[in-house]
């Protein structure tokens, strides 16, 4: 899953970014409206956390942005004020959820999940597949009742594949879903972490490279 933070408290920007990539998502940060509209304009997001006050470009025109380009992310905005009335706005704007500050980090979690599993066709909470459950809400990976634990990229990764559900996903869309935007889109660290998944996962091996065009399982 990828996520753009969208916040002006740089603080509390990082600390939610640090946060989701320990979740295994790739999250990309920025500090106000302009450069908000600049990273929806180039990237493709699921979700979007969106701080409603903030500087140079006010969170709801952000917002009202994403609407009108008719885009598929779900956008999460905070606010500092609990009124309903605020709630009742935003919401109205076109957020689809809305979260007073301050909040439980794990609330920020599920609810950035339940967003992400709206963008695309509905699956079942435990992805199933050539033996292997991978459950996305517990972050725990079984291959043939056997557990397996996984780094953050490496379960972000299998996630990736396990929701194509046998289509192939080239590099560079999973450098998209499971990495930021500071990347370098040169280096081999899909191909790197696509082996030491493999190895991980145990014989026989159920991803499967195609020549030219990328990865399936």
């Amino acid at each position: 899953m990828r996520v753009l933070v969208v916040e002006d408290e740089q603080l509390l920007a990082d600390a939610v970014a640090t946060g989701l990539r320990r979740e295994a998502m790739a999250v990309d940060v920025v500090y106000d409206g302009a450069a908000a509209l600049e990273r929806i304009g180039v990237n493709d997001y699921d979700v979007v956390v969106l701080d409603r006050d903030l500087p140079l470009v006010h969170g709801d025109d952000v917002c009202r942005k994403i609407v009108e380009l008719g885009m598929p992310t779900r956008v999460l905005m905070l606010t500092a004020s609990g009124d309903v009335s605020d709630r009742v706005e935003g919401l109205e704007l076109g957020a689809d959820d809305y979260l007073p500050k301050p909040f439980a980090f794990s609330e920020l979690i599920a609810r950035v999940r339940a967003l992400g599993r709206r963008t695309s066709l509905p699956l079942p909470p435990v992805l199933e597949r050539a033996g292997i459950k991978l459950d996305p809400n517990r972050r725990e990976v079984f291959r043939e009742g056997k557990e397996v634990q996984l780094a953050p990229k490496e379960f972000a990764v299998l996630e990736v594949l396990m929701r194509s559900e046998g289509a192939v996903v080239s590099a560079e869309q999973l450098l998209e879903k499971a990495w930021d935007e500071n990347t370098d889109p040169f280096t081999n660290v899909v191909r790197v972490t696509v082996m030491t998944l493999r190895r991980k996962l145990g014989e026989p091996p159920v991803i499967v490279t195609v020549p030219g065009s990328g990865y399936r399982i």
